[in-house]
Parts: structure tokens; C-alpha cells; sequence
């Protein structure tokens, strides 16, 4: 481990942390001495230096998660989330609204020198084809008015899940332009097919087949850790100058579909 990727004594916060890939990249930067301040709507057991209760459909709940945390955040990650299988406006309320309103949040207190990284989906891969309304919901200043924009649009509160990962990209890309400015980097991750308990709830609704394309080529699913180290290194020093990056980590298969080689199956959720 080199400095340019050391977290020992670095306050991070990590939304999701009790399960999952938030639980796997909690338990790496808690190996590496980071101060690590966990967030989740269910309990941790990891040896954190501080957890709190979060439940990111609520905004009560986020305004007091985000008091919790204070100023001085060096790395925010947030990894947080809920399978399609929810209720749409749940669904969307966890994944974007909820999301994009506690990293404000922890934006605010944060100062030079630090990141935030967002983990997405290949569900959100097709963002650029609903890009001038995903860019009306980024405008969208609070909470309450994410949900009216999603509740004045049938069509994308039946697909939630993806649009609420497409609007995670979107997101990053506008923020990654203006947190700059104050020496913010902001990235996130695509995963696919990612062997964890959310997963194993998708299964319940969708043909295990259809997920196993997502594998593709690499010919597994990815474990949780395979997910986190990743994000590590996009909040590492080390990738001092990566920002607004969209990072793939599917084992391929965004590129296999950009050539036609797997069938076009993300992002019509």
C-alpha cells in the first residue's frame, strides 16, 4: 500500500456499510486504519470508529445523518442502495433523491483534497438517451422536488430503478464540473452482476439466466470486495486527477455490448 492510496487515520463515511459492497469497503478501510463513520438503516458489525442510523428515504432521517458526520469528511462513499423489487417510489427515493441529498449534505463541510464516489449500475448504462430530463432532475434542488419530477413522468417512475442509477451518473458528471472548483473530485462505478444480498432479492423476480448475461464475458459475478477496491482507489490520492469518471467494473461487459458480442439488455429496465 502506498501513501498515494494509505487511508490510516483518514475520516471517511460509508453509506450502506452493513451489507453488500458498502459492508466490503467498510471492512477494508476499517483494515487500513481509517476513521471510518458508518451509515445504514440496519445495524453494522464491523469495529467503526462511529456508526449512524440512516434511512435514505427519509429526509428527517438524512438531515440528522449528515449533522452526525460534521465537517471534515475526506472520502465519501456512497454505496447505499435497494433492488428493483421495492416499490418504485422507494426505490427511487433510496437510490437518488435520498443519496444526492445526504452527499450534499457531507459536500458541504468538505474541503480541498477530498472525493466522493457514487456506486451506480450497468442499470443506469443508458443514461445519455434520457439525458435533457435526467439533467431537469439534477436541477431539481431538494428532495420533495426529485420526487415531483419523477411523479410527473409515468414512463420513467415504472423503470425507477434505472432511472434512478442513470440519474446517480448524471449527477456525478454535473457535480464533478462545479466541486471542482472547491477541490472536490466526484466519480462512481457501474457494477454488474454483483453476488450480494440485493442480488440474491433480484433473483427472486428475475430469471437467474438473465442475470448470468450481465457476467459477461468474464463468465462469473463479481464478490462484493471486487467492487470496493475500486472505489478505494477513485478516493485515493492516487487518482488525484480522475473526476466525473464512469467506471465500468462488469468484468466486461459494457464493452462486449458496445460491440454487439452479449444482447442488449441494461439499461431497459
Amino acid at each position: 500500500m502506498t501513501s498515494q492510496t494509505d487511508y490510516k487515520n483518514r475520516h471517511v463515511v460509508v453509506t450502506g456499510c452493513a451489507s453488500g459492497i458498502g459492508r466490503a469497503t467498510a471492512a477494508l478501510l476499517v483494515d487500513m486504519g481509517a476513521k471510518v463513520h458508518g451509515l445504514d438503516v440496519k445495524s453494522c458489525d464491523l469495529a467503526l470508529d462511529r456508526f449512524t442510523m440512516l434511512d435514505l428515504a427519509d429526509p428527517e432521517s438524512i438531515e440528522n445523518a449528515v449533522a452526525e458526520v460534521g465537517n471534515g469528511v475526506q472520502a465519501l462513499f456512497n454505496c447505499a442502495g435497494v433492488p428493483p423489487t421495492l416499490p418504485p417510489l422507494d426505490v427511487f427515493k433510496v437510490n437518488f433523491a435520498g443519496t444526492r441529498m445526504l452527499a450534499e449534505g457531507v459536500a458541504s463541510g468538505m474541503g480541498r483534497g477530498s472525493a466522493i464516489v457514487n456506486v451506480s449500475s450497468n442499470g443506469g448504462a443508458g443514461w445519455a438517451s434520457h439525458l435533457a430530463d435526467l439533467q431537469q432532475l439534477v436541477a431539481a434542488p431538494s428532495f420533495t422536488d426529485a420526487l415531483a419530477w419523477l411523479q410527473e413522468r409515468p414512463e420513467a417512475a415504472q423503470r425507477a430503478y434505472s432511472t434512478s442509477k442513470e440519474a446517480m451518473i448524471v449527477w456525478t458528471l454535473v457535480r464533478s464540473g462545479s466541486l471542482i472548483a472547491r477541490g472536490i473530485r466526484v466519480n462512481c462505478t457501474t457494477p454488474g452482476a454483483v453476488q450480494t444480498p440485493m442480488l440474491e432479492e433480484i433473483e427472486r423476480t428475475t430469471p437467474a439466466e438473465l442475470i448470468d448475461t450481465v457476467a459477461q464475458p468474464f463468465g462469473r459475478r463479481s464478490s462484493p470486495e471486487e467492487q470496493a477496491w475500486p472505489l478505494l482507489f477513485l478516493n485515493s490520492d492516487a487518482a488525484a486527477y480522475l473526476n466525473g469518471v464512469v467506471l465500468p467494473v462488469d468484468g466486461g461487459f459494457i464493452a462486449a455490448q458496445s460491440l454487439n458480442s452479449v444482447p442488449q439488455t441494461i439499461g431497459r429496465k
